[in-house]
């Protein structure tokens, strides 16, 4: 399968109600996912790549906090 369509499905799937395994494998796949992309977008410079990193990079980042917990801030 194009990796550009295993990113769009990867980026239209339900992330609720998840388990903490299912999320990590999650995390994985769209670290792999966009380092993919960047060998490509490294080639090409292609701007809709860039875009395509960057709102996988933000799903991740939303599943990463939902692991890790919310940090406390203290003062």
């Amino acid at each position: 399968m194009d990796i550009l369509q295993e990113a769009m499905i990867f980026e239209n799937a339900k992330m609720g109600h998840m388990s903490t395994s299912d999320r990590v494998v999650a995390s994985r796949e769209a670290k792999r996912l966009v380092l993919a992309i960047n060998e490509i977008y490294k080639k090409t410079n292609d701007t809709a790549l860039m875009d395509v990193m960057k709102r996988l990079t933000y799903k991740k980042k939303g599943i990463e906090i939902r692991l890790m917990g919310r940090p406390d801030y203290v003062l």
